[in-house]
């Protein structure tokens, strides 16, 4: 403090007492602290009693802090904001930019993002104007830059802006491999990978995290094999590749106790933990679990110990120790929300919505939904799916182009001549290459058939199935029934079918069903929505499953608005043909269901459950040509479209109910 505010002649004096007190006061305490450490942190405490003020000393400071990163991040702080004071004093412009990039690494350890990103900024911008200068090596300027802009990545994607944070990356990453930096391209490569993953591009993900190993390994950087290794785990655990995923994991995890890595340990055993805990099997993943946490606790890695907290809250609420699980989740929002770590906070407020539910505390449920809905439209919006992709190929597009230039002189050069050799070749082998195109035409005939037949067979079960049940039916025989605690139920079911059914043909009235039936189809497929069956007239679908969505209210409604209007129009056209018209009532219900398949033959998804029911009785309340729906889907949408509350309304056998129309969206 007394530093910060002195100003004038006065400010200089008292800087350079404080500083002197300051140094002499940390090297003992530190000296009695890191006693028993490692003999870096000795040596580095013992090169700060000398009482020289140069660049040696600057690099002693920022050195000393980085070694106290996770033991004590304040210490740091102070550490590299007095050799950022004395770069500033002896006029080391190379020092001031590294003291800055130092500081802007241990604000981000501490989760003050803000912070680290001006710090990161103020070393780019001392970097562009040594570059400028020519005063200082321009491989010194441009590696640190590189390392500035990779790092100030890390804090936007920890924030979740992704388009900024792969930005950034590739910036870094032009950098580095212009300058041959082999240590800093697969940590670059690494966290591109990162990117992708959290967007479920696990394609685009793999392949920057195999290419950033193999660039570890050339390069003999173990602590980048490490965070690679881990993070192929990650994409192979999210796909459910459960052997391969620890495979991974523990090669990682050995590498980073080689280390002596506790971060990287920390964040190993949660991922094996993950893996662990779906596989069911709970106590290693607490284990793992609680490791990890008493690790982080130790380093004080906030994102780290908000990780773990909240692992551990959704494994209690898997386990049934709801007052566990809520104590935990709890804990981790808070941690995540001063963070400001999204994408933790998404997860956690998703858990504890489920926990609320479980329990019966529908209101706070409802709280946390929304909150977990509105955190998942920030991160995965189509704009920022679309400004990755433009950075991706902005980049390769540069990458490519300044490669053909590198090489267009050497290609003129040698022209002629490979023309000639072709020439060459190309007689010697034209005889062989038409014997080999006609056993290949006979070869991609029969590859073409079985694939066509494999496809046919593929599309029937997905016209039966969903493609997640098709899959779990296909690789273990049987499918498991599962329980979905908020899912969206739609009933449609034509009114008067069986007066008007005895005044047309059976072809008719098929044909009629079929034709309505089809356009259904193609209205829910566009909303994603899972249809059910249909039973006689009735037609059932469901949002919400088999893959879990939070706004399976809001497409349903709308998808029951379009078909409302297509029949709408289809009565004007059977009317003005003077043909007899059919219209439909359509009943919407939110609540929980059991959903899965039973039986050995002619497999047929199917929903059962309170909610089902309950749907099929708010449709035969509402009226022709409306779109009817109870108070809790109400509740859920109520800011997205105009209603007409019709008070509470008598359905059978389930007693007195609120009921809306739906009227339009806002």
């Amino acid at each position: 403090m007394l530093i910060e505010n002195a100003t004038g002649i006065e400010a200089t004096l008292q800087m350079t007492r404080a500083i002197k007190y300051i140094l002499f006061g940390l090297t003992i305490c530190l000296f009695h602290y890191v006693n028993g450490q490692t003999s870096k942190k000795d040596s580095l405490s013992a090169l700060l009693k000398l009482n020289i003020e140069d660049t040696n000393k600057v690099n002693t400071l920022n050195a000393l802090a980085w070694e106290m990163k996770y033991i004590k991040p304040d210490t740091s702080v102070l550490l590299s904001t007095l050799a950022l004071q004395l770069a500033e004093k002896i006029n080391w412009q190379l020092g001031i930019g590294k003291s800055h990039h130092r500081l802007g690494t241990f604000y981000q350890l501490k989760g003050d993002y803000a912070r680290s990103i001006e710090e990161y900024t103020k070393t780019i911008a001392l970097c562009d104007e040594l570059e400028k200068s020519g005063s200082v090596s321009q491989a010194q300027v441009l590696s640190l830059k590189s390392k500035a802009i990779g790092s100030i990545a890390i804090s936007y994607s920890i924030q979740g802006d992704y388009p900024k944070a792969l930005d950034a990356y590739f910036k870094a990453l032009k950098i580095a491999e212009e300058l041959g930096d082999k240590n800093s391209v697969p940590i670059f490569l690494g966290n591109i990978g990162n990117v992708y993953k959290e967007q479920n591009d696990y394609s685009k993900a793999l392949d920057y995290y195999f290419k950033a190993l193999k660039k570890a390994e050339e390069a003999g950087d173990k602590n980048a094999m490490a965070t690679n290794l881990g993070n192929i785990g990650i994409v192979y655990s999210e796909q459910g590749d459960y052997p391969k995923a620890l495979d991974y994991y523990f090669r990682a995890l050995k590498l980073a106790e080689e280390l002596e890595n506790k971060n990287g340990m920390a964040i190993k055993l949660i991922n094996i933990g993950s893996v662990y805990k779906e596989q069911k099997d709970f106590a290693k993943a607490l284990d793992y679990y609680s490791r990890a946490l008493k690790l982080s606790e130790e380093l004080g890695t906030k994102d780290v110990i908000a990780e773990s907290r909240g692992n551990i809250g959704i494994l209690y609420f898997k386990s049934g120790k709801f007052k566990e699980a809520e104590e935990q989740l709890t804990k981790a929002i808070t941690l995540s929300e001063s963070l400001g770590a999204k994408n933790y906070l998404r997860q956690f407020e998703e858990a504890l919505s489920q926990l609320y539910d479980t329990t019966g505390r529908q209101k706070l449920a409802l709280v946390h939904f929304r909150k977990a809905t509105m955190l998942k439209d920030t991160l995965f919006s189509e704009e920022k799916a679309r400004q990755i992709t433009r950075k991706e190929m902005n980049y390769e597009f540069e990458k490519k182009e300044a490669a053909l230039r590198a090489e267009q002189d050497k290609k003129d050069a040698i022209a002629t001549q490979k023309i000639q050799k072709q020439n060459i070749i190309r007689n010697f082998f034209v005889g062989g290459f038409v014997v080999m195109l006609l056993f290949a035409g006979i070869f991609l005939m029969q590859r073409n058939r079985i694939s066509k037949e494999k496809k046919r067979s593929e599309e029937l079960l997905l016209n039966i199935l969903p493609s997640e049940v098709a899959d779990e039916l296909k690789q273990t025989g049987h499918c498991q029934a599962k329980t979905y605690s908020m899912v969206t139920v739609m009933f449609i079911d034509f009114k008067d079918f069986t007066s008007v059914s005895e005044k047309i043909s059976g072809e008719l009235l098929v044909a009629e069903i079929d034709y309505c039936f089809s356009a259904f189809d193609n209205i829910i497929q566009k909303y994603k929505i899972e249809k059910i069956k249909t039973i006689g007239d009735a037609y059932i679908c469901a949002g919400g499953l088999p893959v879990l969505n939070f706004t399976h209210a809001e497409d349903i409604i709308s998808a029951g608005m379009a078909i409302k209007d297509f029949m709408l129009d289809r009565k004007k056209e059977k009317e003005n043909k003077m043909e007899i018209p059919f219209e439909i009532r359509i009943g919407i219900h939110t609540g929980p269901v059991v959903a899965g398949i039973v039986g050995v033959k002619k497999f047929a998804y199917d929903i059962w459950g309170d909610t089902v029911n309950l749907a099929a009785r708010i449709e035969s309340s509402g009226e022709a040509g409306k779109v009817n729906i109870s108070g809790t889907t109400y509740e859920l949408v109520k800011e997205k479209f105009i209603f007409t509350h019709r008070g509470k309304i008598e359905a059978k056998h389930k007693g007195m109910i609120d009921m809306y129309f739906v009227e339009r969206s806002v």
